[in-house]
């Protein structure tokens, strides 16, 4: 009996450490297999979580699909390539190829998405900003509330239900720029893959070609929403879907226009003889010194203001500045006055100028060396950094209600739609150094090696297809991209007259985000949802 049992005991033991060597392996053996499997590290997948939510909108209740996820582009379909082995003859694995998962959140009016509406992408710009501004700010069906032109409390903010929601005209897609939001890039040289005007606009003209197919809106009404570089972008897009992907658009609506940044008044003394950013500039400077009280002769009316101001901007302003050198003493004099009469600055100030006066020195000097002006909006106002500096050292508004944008989104992403727990979202990524900012317009041979100017490629996608409706949205209070600039861009484009008319312009009381003062915001869904309204005809196919 004691030798039987010794015997099974001994059986057992030997067993037991078969079983364990078997498991090992198979472990070890699961362990490397892992490591090569395409959900790895190595490669990345796309995922989304869909939820069903419901709004108030001017007292009626709408039901409504969002989706939050990650789409992952490629720079050229993967399946034209042969497999590769998973390692090579030295055990080494393949090379990963450049990819990008771009996050997005969809939302579909209704129980179900139906084809049949209106579809719209939305971005920002930076370059290298997420779409969390539009997102929580303007058009999604909720929306956080910030204070309407100072410095808003901290947490916990106020977000409630948008009765100004873009929902009721059109579905909508908010998508974030490649590396932005919860999306990674992959492979060799992967910045210098994505991060380019041309390497962007290609990122998301992908995106949008993945998304229509796997949501089956190819027949759907559809439109482009962008705003600042978002506007630069999507005059590209609608070129490059139009031209490379033979994808027609119903619109493109811009917000905060920039298209040729030879316009941009943030460092035009970098670029002397290009004189057109100080004139450009000029009527926002005149109504930010009106907004605070700041002009010797305070005006009841901001618009027949800026109408004065405009053809003094366009005329005497700019023959003065062009005259160079050359201009008389006596006249420069004459024009400081009349600046110093529009802006509220001193006049010795702007004589040592040169009449020259960007938007950074603009903002710190406006209202004294205590207080420096708001560039995005500058009815807004705060502390200055720095007295002794030159320029602005930080944006009012910026530092005012980004906590309260990033914040709310941030639980909202995770609590409501469910998507994001153990990821993190970027609001925006410092792209600059490595943004390749040469451009390739449409019948250049190469990138040409000067500012970026995206006329040419508006001008391009409205003469493709003649029925390309534009419509652009600026605030007066917008020192980034200055509301004349971008009407004075519209007006350059080089386009046949016949098709000026597919063009309209909306300005607003507020600055670079519009949507910020609520008025504004009402005022620009209103201006919005008419534009889709009347812009796409009723769907006449079969809805799937």
């Amino acid at each position: 009996m004691t030798c039987q049992s010794g015997r099974l005991l001994l059986t057992l033991l030997a067993l037991t450490a078969v079983i364990s060597t078997t498991y090992a392996r198979e472990a070890d053996q699961d362990s490397r297999h892992d490591s090569d499997e395409p959900d790895s590290q190595r490669i990345l997948k796309d995922e989304s979580q869909v939820t069903s939510g419901s709004i108030t909108v001017r007292g009626a209740r709408l039901i409504y699909q969002a989706e939050a996820g990650l789409e992952v582009v490629y720079l050229k379909d993967p399946k034209d390539d042969d497999p590769q082995a998973r390692h090579d003859d030295k055990g080494d694995q393949p090379p990963v190829p450049q990819h990008a998962s771009m996050s997005y959140v969809a939302y579909f009016k209704g129980d179900h998405e139906d084809a049949r509406r209106p579809i719209t992408f939305l971005f920002n710009g930076g370059p290298g900003s997420s779409t969390v501004w539009l997102h929580m700010g303007a058009f999604g069906p909720k929306r956080v509330i910030t204070a309407d032109d100072s410095h808003s409390p901290a947490a916990p903010y106020h977000v409630t239900d948008n009765e100004f929601s873009l929902l009721d005209a059109s579905d909508l897609v908010f998508v974030d720029a490649p590396g932005t939001g919860f999306g990674h890039l992959r492979g060799a040289d992967k910045e210098k893959a994505f991060y380019g005007v041309d390497q962007d606009a290609h990122a998301f003209a992908n995106f949008i070609v993945g998304f229509l197919s796997r949501h089956a809106r190819w027949n759907s009404a559809k439109y482009l929403f962008g705003e600042s570089y978002g506007t630069t972008r999507a005059a590209l897009l609608a070129y490059i879907l139009q031209s490379e992907k033979s994808l027609d658009f119903n619109g493109v609506i811009l917000l905060s226009q920039i298209l040729s940044f030879d316009n941009s008044a943030d460092g035009p003394q970098f670029n002397p003889g290009v004189n057109q950013p100080y004139v450009l500039a000029l009527p926002s400077y005149a109504a930010t010194a009106w907004y605070h009280h700041k002009l010797p002769n305070q005006s009841q009316a901001l618009e027949p203001l800026l109408t004065e101001v405009e053809q003094f901007a366009l005329n005497d302003y700019w023959r003065a500045l062009n005259a160079g050198n050359t201009l008389p003493p006596e006249r420069k004099t004459e024009i400081a006055g009349r600046l110093h009469a529009y802006t509220g600055l001193p006049q010795d100030y702007i004589e040592r100028a040169d009449l020259r006066i960007n938007v950074g020195e603009f903002e710190k000097t406006l209202l004294g060396s205590n207080t420096t002006a708001g560039r995005l909006d500058s009815r807004f106002s705060g502390p200055t950094i720095d007295p002794m500096s030159k320029e602005a050292d930080y944006d009012p508004q910026s530092a005012a209600i980004s906590s309260a944008y990033v914040s709310a989104f941030n639980d909202y992403v995770r609590r409501t739609l469910k998507f994001g727990v153990k990821m993190i979202y970027k609001e925006g990524i410092d792209v600059e150094k490595s943004w390749d900012f040469q451009h390739q317009p449409p019948g250049a041979p190469i990138k040409l090696p000067q500012t970026v100017n995206v006329e040419p490629d508006l001008a391009f996608a409205m003469k493709m297809n003649p029925n390309l409706k534009v419509m652009m949205n600026g605030g007066y209070f917008d020192l980034a991209t200055p509301f004349f600039a971008a009407s004075y861009e519209l007006q350059q484009l080089p386009i046949q007259p016949a098709l000026q008319k597919n063009i309209e312009m909306h300005f607003y009381t507020s600055g670079h985000m519009v949507y910020a003062h609520e008025p504004d915001l009402k005022a620009l869904h209103d201006n919005v949802a008419a534009f889709i309204g009347r812009t796409h005809e009723p769907f006449s196919g079969e809805a799937h």
